[in-house]
């Protein structure tokens, strides 16, 4: 009897965990799904698309608009200037029409802000962002090879198609991440 009793607490265990892992394999797929790239259709989306590729991407990835909230975005575009230590100051109407792009396509999620409760101009200081990479630690970022969180393609290997699945995740130097 305890040995049937046994057997069926660890078939209601394992079966539990086999739900909780398809709900969290679920979650994250729906999340992932939605939140990210939509593919530009007209002949000036994919001119806009690839102007801001062009001009953001030079420096660093050009991070999907639905990264950051219309605050953020407009944020940012104000202090050209002084972008993070650099000048990535633009020609007036490339200026223009990278800001529409980015405030149209933003975050619908207004209340994303940095953890002190700011307008958040880097992705990795919101709340979102450091719960998602508490247990990366920090040799892992700044190893030659990625060098900073603002790195996003150098581990999610499909972030520039806006992916960032945990099973797309390559730290370079370390083994696979879900291992």
């Amino acid at each position: 009897m305890k040995t049937l009793l046994n057997l069926s607490l660890a078939a209601m265990i394992l079966t539990g965990g086999a739900f909780l892992y398809a709900d969290d394999e679920r979650e994250e797929h729906e999340h992932h799904r939605s939140s990210m790239v939509a593919q530009p259709v007209t002949p000036q989306e994919k001119s806009t698309v690839a102007l801001y590729t062009k001009e953001c991407g030079a420096c660093h990835m050009a991070y999907q608009p639905q990264v950051l909230p219309k605050r953020s975005w407009e944020k940012t575009m104000k202090m050209l200037d002084n972008h993070f230590g650099s000048d990535a100051t633009l020609d007036p109407q490339d200026h223009k029409t990278i800001q529409n792009y980015l405030v149209s396509h933003a975050s619908k999620n207004d209340q994303m802000s940095d953890i002190k409760g700011n307008i958040a101009l880097r992705i990795s200081e919101t709340p979102y962002f450091i719960r998602e990479h508490r247990e990366v630690s920090k040799k892992m970022v700044t190893q030659p090879a990625v060098k900073s969180f603002a790195n996003c393609n150098a581990c999610h290997t499909q972030a520039t198609n806006g992916s960032y699945r945990e099973r797309e995740v390559r730290i370079p130097n370390y083994a696979h991440w879900e291992e």
